[in-house]
């Protein structure tokens, strides 16, 4: 599947996520919800994939987890927040080194119309 066509099922998938709950559940509600969606549109989604970080000869295995991978090179980070904050970017941007992805996505469902919860990145 060619990468813009995976952006396309993303969004299209957050839009019918969003417009089927609404505003207000869980972060991991709609993490599921989404990965349901993205599956039955034919995509791979893998969900809380381990990020592990290298310096020089050290290596950390904890701590970091990026919630969504999807057809094995877009990266969904997902968001049930009131306020945004720009931290979450330059965390979604470190995960998109960090496992060679070009393209991420930071969609935040607690938003009363999603189209202003969604924010593509691209590296």
């Amino acid at each position: 599947m060619q990468i813009e066509e995976v952006a396309r099922l993303i969004v299209d998938c957050s839009y019918k996520v969003h417009k089927t709950l609404g505003p207000g559940l869980l972060e991991k509600i709609y993490e599921s919800c989404l990965c349901y969606e993205l599956e039955r549109a034919g995509c791979e989604v893998k969900r809380q994939i381990p990020v592990p970080i290298q310096y020089g000869d050290l290596r950390f295995d904890e701590g970091y987890r990026l919630d969504l991978l999807v057809e094995g090179n877009v990266i969904c980070e997902i968001k049930a927040v009131d306020k945004h904050n720009p931290v979450w970017d330059a965390q979604l941007l470190s995960y998109m080194k960090l496992k060679n992805c070009r393209l991420g996505f930071l969609i935040n469902f607690n938003v009363p119309l999603v189209k202003n919860g969604i924010r593509r990145k691209v590296l």
